[in-house]
């Protein structure tokens, strides 16, 4: 599968935003107000899916969950109707906490999936990026990220990975060991992988909230069409 790169421009924007808001010490951690006007997009509402439509698990932080964006705007319902419109019924959970880390990821992974209406077909998986901001050890977050992988694997779901980059106000030794987390994870559980989440959408202020560390309704609407494919070639029955 082919892997996809961000420029080293997406992570220098994304470091100059980090290097401001990290005594925040969490993505999306602060109570969430309502989206403004300004902030909403003409986004189509995810269409209705039927009952055994194949179940796919949206799992992550801030950056899953929508964080200022409207219910329709959001990671899961946009990725939802990207998928429609491809012609891939499949009903996508919003499983996205705002502040989450891995350990708090780990913890309520296995709630998440025991209490899931039906076996999921996918989980998306999406943490990392609040170790980061909280200066987390990089041993920690693989280890966390490891265990997660294991559990899905034992009760054979499929995976989404996809990936964060250490800031490069982190500095060279954490990056080092941050950075290279999600491919060699990936590859250890022969997961599917998209390496940079906000990948072409940090690097343009029009796609990004005015904290330029979450992408607006249109910045999620780039990330699911770029997830789109991905999650199509894992659900080949889809229809």
């Amino acid at each position: 599968m082919e892997k996809r790169t961000a420029g080293w421009r997406s992570y220098a924007l994304y470091g100059c935003a980090i290097a401001l808001c990290q005594p925040l010490a969490a993505c999306g951690s602060a109570e969430t107000p309502a989206a403004s006007t300004n902030d909403k997009v003409a986004a189509k509402a995810a269409p209705a899916v039927p009952a055994n439509a194949p179940l796919v698990i949206a799992f992550g932080d801030s950056l899953y969950a929508g964080y200022q964006l409207g219910p329709k705007e959001g990671l899961s319902p946009q990725l939802q109707a990207a998928l429609a419109a491809d012609g891939v019924v499949a009903r996508v959970q919003n499983a996205g906490v705002s502040g989450d880390t891995t350990a708090a990821g780990r913890q309520r992974l296995t709630y998440v999936l025991d209490n899931a209406k039906v076996k999921p077909a996918l989980v998306l998986l999406g943490l990392g990026g609040n170790d980061m901001l909280r200066g987390i050890g990089p041993n920690q977050t693989r280890a966390n990220l490891d265990a997660m992988l294991a559990e899905l694997k034992k009760r054979e779901i499929p995976v989404l990975l996809t990936g964060m980059m250490a800031a490069p106000n982190m500095g060279s030794d954490y990056a080092k060991k941050f950075n290279p987390i999600y491919s060699e994870l990936a590859a250890k559980y022969d997961v599917s992988f998209y390496p940079f989440i906000l990948d072409n959408v940090v690097t343009d202020k029009a796609l990004m909230l005015g904290d330029n560390m979450h992408p607006n309704a249109k910045g999620v609407t780039v990330v699911a069409e770029a997830l789109a494919p991905l999650v199509e070639q894992a659900l080949p029955n889809a229809d």
